[in-house]
């Protein structure tokens, strides 16, 4: 399984174009979409929403406030990564929510882990733009996780800065106050192989304290 698991992180690059002949199947997007669902998160509030997008029409829409890159619009499936704002906060009653789910915990525990979030996040969920960037660091983690889901199943994908924030919000039809886009993730099957992987050596990037 080791082996299976380097293997996986070899496999995967950053895609530049897709072919747009082939799609992905239900099960393997859905496969993909656990482990971000799955994904450990601060507190596990799970403070993100995932949009996935099979709409061609939508995709050009989006590319050119994309800064045009082919991915968008050659992919199989373009998952658009949501950044939750309104939900992680203690005023939404949420955070008491999934708190609550542990069934585990006593009430008094409960309480307890509700006012440390609220004490240790209250400067953090102050305003949107902390939030978001308190959140955002979050949905990266179940990024990697789809991604590497779909590595594993021989699925590529490609991570998404490169875009006009405001403008893919606004054709999303977002209410910003509750969701912000993170992250843009295209999915789908490559058509060229890519160059071998580049990266510092082990000893350059491990240090050992003993």
């Amino acid at each position: 399984m080791k082996n299976e698991f380097i293997k996986a992180l070899n496999f995967r690059h950053a895609c530049k174009i897709f072919d747009e002949n082939k799609k992905i199947d239900n099960d393997s997007i859905r496969y993909i979409l656990e482990a971000g669902r799955l994904s450990p998160s601060s507190f596990g509030q799970e403070p993100w929403k995932f949009l996935v997008i099979t709409n061609q029409e939508l995709k050009e829409k989006l590319r050119p406030h994309c800064w045009n890159q082919a991915q968008i619009t050659t992919c199989s499936h373009l998952i658009v990564i949501l950044a939750s704002i309104e939900n992680v906060r203690v005023s939404s009653g949420v955070p008491a929510k999934r708190f609550a789910r542990r069934t585990h915990l006593s009430k008094e525990e409960i309480e307890r882990y509700i006012n440390l979030y609220s004490d240790f996040l209250s400067d953090t969920l102050s305003d949107d733009r902390k939030t978001y960037d308190w959140v955002s660091k979050q949905c990266y983690i179940s990024a990697t996780n789809m991604m590497m889901a779909g590595a594993f199943i021989g699925i590529d994908s490609c991570p998404i800065e490169g875009f006009e924030k405001s403008k893919v919000e606004e054709i999303l039809n977002l209410d910003t106050s509750k969701f912000q886009v993170a992250l843009i993730l295209p999915f789908g099957y490559r058509v060229n192989e890519p160059p071998q992987k580049v990266r510092l050596s082990f000893d350059e990037v491990v240090e050992i304290l003993d």
